[in-house]
């Protein structure tokens, strides 16, 4: 399966090494444009480009806010309603940016996410690991690390939190209408973003369908993605416990 997915992805990039404006450049495509394509092509991942960081210096976002708190890790143009896993567009979103960051359009049939500061996130995964759930992958920055989970709505969202006594501030959901910064942007708070869990592909049980999984290329794998419910505790219990509360680190 890995054979087939690997030749697939070959084809399109050397389908789309034409189209980009720089022949001279060194490495072949981006490692962003490649990154891109498998979210695309091999998880159905809609995804588009980050707006990215300001050409005058590199440390200002490119858009038009000067006290953006994420700057060049959120949608801007084009907005996060044109993620696609069209890779025809996808390759021409990163032939002529080939610098922006990956972002995942979360919720519908693409995967959610809880994250929660870097620190608290390490604990709650040792956690998760003793009481022997299994996860899905993990999105790590330097300073906020993301577990995906697999969808769900904001009515089942809002029952889940209704229900806990207390949620930190610095715990945050990205579900419907939401986005994720993918590996290998560059972070908002410097650095880049990291798998400390890659995805893996899967083969699905004969004959039926996994709720809890998005579908891999042609249909023959999925993902493991666990529930929300089955994780939410313990990074509730591991955020209250990050200093401050965690509302003051950065995203």
């Amino acid at each position: 399966m890995r054979e087939i997915l690997g030749r697939r992805l070959q084809r399109l990039r050397d389908r789309f090494q034409s189209l980009r404006p720089h022949p001279g450049r060194s490495g072949g495509t981006s490692a962003l444009l490649d990154a891109a394509l498998v979210c695309a092509t091999t998880w159905q991942w809609p995804v588009l480009p980050g707006v990215g960081r300001s050409a005058a210096d590199g440390a200002r976002c490119a858009c038009p806010d000067p006290d953006c708190v994420v700057p060049g890790a959120h949608p801007f143009d084009p907005g996060l309603l044109a993620a696609t896993t069209d890779p025809r567009m996808v390759a021409w979103w990163w032939t002529n940016r080939p610098t922006a960051p990956v972002l995942m359009a979360t919720g519908g049939a693409a995967p959610c996410a809880v994250s929660l500061p870097a620190g608290a996130a390490a604990h709650a995964l040792v956690r998760l690991d003793a009481q022997g759930l299994r996860l899905g992958p993990v999105v790590a920055t330097p300073t906020r690390w993301a577990l995906l989970v697999a969808p769900y709505s904001l009515e089942r969202l809002g029952e889940l939190l209704y229900a806990k006594d207390h949620v930190p501030s610095s715990l945050r959901f990205h579900g419907e209408g939401g986005y994720l910064l993918l590996p290998p942007s560059a972070a908002s708070s410097g650095g880049h973003v990291r798998w400390e869990r890659e995805p893996r592909a899967e083969r699905r049980p004969s004959g039926r369908r996994s709720a809890q999984g998005a579908a891999g290329a042609g249909g023959a794998g999925s993902l493991w993605l666990p529930e929300v419910e089955a994780v939410v505790d313990a990074l509730v219990e591991a955020s209250s416990g990050a200093p401050g509360g965690g509302s003051r680190l950065a995203y």
